[in-house]
């Protein structure tokens, strides 16, 4: 590095690279504190980051959208572009509001260990960092399949959403959540659906009762469900279709279709960053941090994707909260002390779950209790018309704590924060089958569920 790239360094307390939800809440906090904040992020159609431009709040736009009796996908897509402008905006403008902060748009990576180079096109300018914060979130798994580069019609979870036209025959690639996510959204409007898994079954994490209701609804829509498939290439059939080869049970097949939306994971965002010029250790899951989310130099930590882990937004609006607790507080925050993690995917019902499943709680050495309830006999689910789904509660039998649960469910979302909240509190399943909850509710199934 040429020295007079240092004297030419503008200064700043704190360097944030990323825009996303902790990078973000992070710089407000600090530029409040009076530091001297630069927040670089590489795209201006990122400020805010991942959840509110590309994830969480534009998917769940359409999700909404395509439940509604009369559907619209043009609409739904104007609806969503209209929103996420008007968030996108306010996230600018507020951090944009600080004297002492400046926002650069480009590329941000390390120097040294305390030197950022921000680059756009050709422009260039250096900042040094007292200390420095990275937030540069995940990005799409692309997998090696003949003929993927060169086939047009090809989409990731962020791309898909900007066409404007419904694609009739959607293939996905992938049946974890964000592919049943979309399988669930393209459904609802129209497309003819069909999900390419190359393991035994989709979901394989959740609970068989669960993964079996999913399968089964998915199915009874029209979604086409191919398990144990694997993609062996794809290419233009004709100017907008694409033809998708695949094996099933050794058997080769080929089948037709609009578009195909590559669905088969994230991985941290991290190939720009230039992380060895700074000494920064990382793998293929990420960049390595400790319990206060610290990398091996101490002035440089990463929160959110970035790091592995699981990829949620709270996930990184609580990494904030563990970095300023051991910067400004007592230091009793750490990535252990958030053990207990719910989380929703907003398929038809949504599906949610916190804990353990069954399977786990027994490999754990539990002796467990469990109960299964349909949805189908809640009141609640009867009024809305959306009987789908079984809810499943899974307890320690010798001292009656609750291990785990998993809804899938209509308005599952916001029940599963009330069984979290129990089991923090170290409530028995007791205080759960015995709370009064107003009537007609979804969250009062938990009263039948947990009465064992």
């Amino acid at each position: 590095m040429k020295k007079c790239d240092i004297l030419n360094a503008k200064n700043y307390d704190t360097i944030i690279i990323g825009f996303g939800k902790g990078g973000k809440t992070l710089a407000g906090f600090l530029g409040s504190k009076g530091k001297k904040v630069a927040l670089v992020e590489r795209d201006k159609n990122m400020y805010g980051g991942t959840c509110i431009n590309i994830g969480c709040i534009p998917t769940k736009i359409l999700v909404e959208e395509s439940q509604k009796v009369e559907k619209d996908f043009k609409k739904a897509i104007e609806r969503k572009n209209t929103l996420i402008s008007k968030l996108r905006e306010a996230n600018y403008n507020k951090l944009d509001s600080f004297e002492n902060m400046d926002i650069y748009t480009g590329v941000g990576s390390f120097k040294t260990e305390h030197i950022i180079s921000v680059t756009s096109g050709e422009e260039e300018k250096v900042l040094r960092g007292e200390q420095i914060f990275i937030n540069t979130g995940s990005k799409t798994v692309i997998p090696k399949i003949e003929g993927l580069e060169k086939t047009r019609n090809i989409y990731t979870s962020t791309s898909i959403m900007e066409l404007n036209e419904l694609p009739k025959r959607l293939a996905i690639i992938g049946g974890g959540y964000i592919g049943l996510e979309f399988a669930s959204i393209y459904n609802n409007f129209g497309s003819k659906v069909t999900i390419f898994e190359g393991g035994d079954d989709i979901l394989l994490r959740e609970e068989p009762e669960i993964r079996k209701e999913v399968r089964k609804d998915l199915q009874n829509r029209g979604v086409e469900v191919l398990t144990k498939s694997n993609i062996i290439k794809v290419s233009n059939y004709s100017e907008n279709e694409v033809e998708v080869s695949f094996s099933k049970n050794g058997k080769n097949e080929t089948l037709i279709f609009d578009g195909v939306l590559i669905a088969v994971g994230r991985k941290p965002n991290i190939n720009d960053l230039k992380l060895e010029n700074a000494g920064v250790g990382y793998s293929d899951r990420g960049i390595l941090v400790n319990e206060n989310l610290q990398t091996n130099v101490p002035h440089i930590y990463a929160l959110g994707d970035v790091k592995g882990g699981l990829q949620f937004t709270y996930i990184s609006l609580d990494d904030f909260r563990i970095i300023k607790n051991n910067l400004f507080g007592d230091k009793t925050l750490t990535v252990s002390s958030r053990a207990l993690i719910p989380y929703s995917v907003f398929i038809s019902p949504t599906l949610s779950k916190v804990g353990m499943s069954e399977k786990e709680a027994l490999d754990a050495g539990y002796k467990v209790k469990v109960k299964v309830v349909k949805v189908a006999s809640i009141p609640r689910a009867k009024i809305l018309e959306e009987e789908r789904g079984v809810l499943k509660a899974v307890i320690d039998e010798s001292s009656g704590r609750i291990l785990g649960c998993s809804l899938y469910s209509v308005e599952s979302s916001e029940v599963i924060n009330i069984v979290t909240m129990a089991i923090k509190e170290n409530k028995k399943y007791s205080y759960l089958r015995d709370f009064i909850f107003t009537h007609p509710t979804m969250s009062e199934a938990l009263n039948d569920l947990f009465d064992f």
